[in-house]
């Protein structure tokens, strides 16, 4: 069986005077890190709309061993640094992906569904 794509997910609060700075390091890093860094899919970056001091970076990997080589590499922490220090907490939690369900897999409602009949 083929490695499970990984889901890395970044729970960090950044104070709000420090809200540009960490935003303008994370459009630094993400278009590297897409563009070079093998087993990278695709991220994102959320804020919180009930804390707008709460934010969220979510990372999906083809594995979770891409993800570790990438951290432990000396370029991810130069990389990641300025992003670093613009928060005031952060919880890292990694993941398996178990199952996915994309809006493309979904039933065409337009499609006549089976209909019992009766006797």
């Amino acid at each position: 069986m083929s490695e499970r794509r990984a889901r890395v997910v970044f729970l960090v609060r950044v104070p709000d005077e420090r809200t540009e700075a960490f935003l303008a390091a994370y459009e630094a890093v993400r278009h590297l890190v897409a563009g070079g860094v093998p087993g990278h899919l695709v991220d994102q970056v959320c804020r919180s709309s009930a804390d707008p001091e709460q934010w969220l970076i979510t990372s999906e990997w083809a594995s979770l061993a891409d993800f570790e080589a990438w951290e432990r590499s000396p370029e991810h922490r130069d990389l990641v640094r300025p992003m670093r220090e613009c928060f005031t907490d952060a919880r890292s939690l990694r993941f398996l992906i178990h199952a996915q369900t994309s809006a493309a897999a979904r039933p065409d409602p337009r499609a006549e569904s089976p209909r019992l009949s009766r006797s």
